[in-house]
């Protein structure tokens, strides 16, 4: 009787220690995963800084449609109230819209940049060109760091639908994350 007390205790510290091993490796795939959001939003948040002074160059050397600048700043200001989203607690629908967003703004500098081609004399200006420079360097960061965040959520949803960690994960509410298109 002795001997099959001390056998159920065993397995049970060892549940127990397994459980909570399983809870902390969720807790640290979570961090990994909202650390990756970070980077995200920061080269993107870096990305919207670079737009006026995209602005302020073309406003500079170039006189045309007033209509392309002002798209750009309205979608420079829509992108940029949808930088804060938490990665936790984000739904497919939240991620999507942001993506739109940031979609937007990119086709808005794109047609800026497509339109200074046209000036000659501006694409052989030094700041042109280092805000062109820049916002490449911006945008391969995007690629860069959306394709981190993935492979993080990726991890993390692996790790809380394997099985049997997946009852610790449904225990304490852990939940599958969007992926980034």
């Amino acid at each position: 009787m002795k001997k099959t007390l001390w056998i159920i205790v065993a397995l049970l510290g060892i549940m127990l220690l397994w459980g909570i091993g399983t809870y902390n490796r969720f807790v640290k795939a979570e961090e990994r995963m909202t650390q990756a959001w970070s980077q995200v939003e920061n080269v993107y948040q870096r990305r919207l800084e670079l737009i006026p002074n995209l602005i302020s160059v073309v406003k500079a050397y170039a006189d045309y449609e007033n209509t392309t600048l002002v798209e750009v700043v309205e979608q420079r200001a829509k992108a940029a109230s949808m930088v804060q989203v938490l990665p936790e607690s984000t739904t497919q629908e939240q991620l999507s819209q942001f993506e739109q967003s940031q979609q937007l703004l990119d086709d808005a500098v794109n047609e800026v940049i497509v339109s200074i081609e046209n000036y000659p004399e501006l694409k052989a200006v030094e700041s042109y060109q280092t805000f062109l420079a820049q916002y490449e360097g911006s945008e391969n960061r995007i690629l860069v760091e959306r394709r981190r965040y993935n492979e993080t959520v990726q991890d993390y949803n692996k790790s809380i639908r394997s099985f049997p960690s997946n009852i610790i994960a449904q225990w304490f509410g852990f939940e599958q994350q969007p992926y980034f298109n």
